[in-house]
Order: structure tokens, then sequence, then C-alpha cells
């Protein structure tokens, strides 16, 4: 088991949900703490306020993508990759997991039982994190926080 499951299995049983453990470590990852913005990824858990809808993996994947190529500033531009880079992550997650569950919403990924969040989900978040970095790294990001 890597040291990213570990953490994000720790965080997990700490009550926070994909979204929020995405951002998470990609913080952590900058050396910074932001407890905002994980409050506000809240809002993604379970399929956007547990309503089933696009899975938090999915949607906290993108958020972490606008973490390092988004527009915070109205001194800043926002990266011309970031859509690029967003669409990958969904065409990839559709294929890896999408086509495995019937689906990219969090109601067909647990197929109506909960307790697939712990034996589904942190496979999904690990392998979305991954994912994201490697996108990031393709496109010449710095991944302690730094843009190309």
């Amino acid at each position: 088991m890597t040291e990213e499951m570990i953490r994000m299995i720790r965080l997990g049983r700490q009550g926070f949900h994909c979204s929020q453990i995405l951002l998470i470590m990609g913080l952590e990852a900058r050396g910074k703490e932001n407890p905002d913005l994980v409050r506000s990824m809240s809002g993604l858990a379970g399929g956007l306020g547990f309503s089933g809808e696009v899975c938090g993996a999915l949607t906290g994947g993108a958020c972490l993508l606008g973490l390092y190529a988004g527009r915070g500033s109205a001194e800043e531009e926002e990266d011309e990759r970031l859509n690029l880079m967003i669409s990958e992550l969904v065409e990839w997650f559709s294929a890896e997991y999408g086509s495995a569950y019937g689906g990219i919403r969090c109601e067909y990924i647990l197929e109506g039982d909960p307790s697939a969040r712990s034996t589904r989900c942190p496979g999904m978040v690990l392998g979305t994190y991954n994912k994201v970095r490697e996108l990031l790294v393709d496109q010449g990001f710095d991944l302690s926080g730094g843009r190309p």
C-alpha cells in the first residue's frame, strides 16, 4: 500500500469525502492548508450533496486541476490548458471507472450500496489523484505549486 493510499484512508476515517481528500492531498503537496477550500468541497460529496450525481472523485479531480491552473485573482489568467486537462480527466475517468460501473454518477458506482464507499472509492480517489498529477506534470506544472 502506497503512502498516498494510507494518507487517503486516514482522511476518509476522519470523515472527509472524496472531493475533500483530493484537495487536501493537493494542498499538502504544495505545503499549504486551506480549511475554507476543503470545506467548500463538501458540496461535491456523494455526487453533489449526496444526490448521487457526478462522482466526487471526478469533480474533486477537476477542482484539483483548477487549483494549479485556474484563475485565483483579477491579476491572474486562467491557464489555457485547464479545460483540456479537465476534458482528458473526464475521458480517462469514464473509460477507467464509468465503463466498469455503468457510468460516472455516484449512484451507479455505488449501486445503491453505501458500503461500497469503503471498497470502491479509495482506489478511485487514488487513481484520480495520480491521473491529475500525471496531467499536470505532462503540461509542465510544478506539483509543489508553481506554474510552468
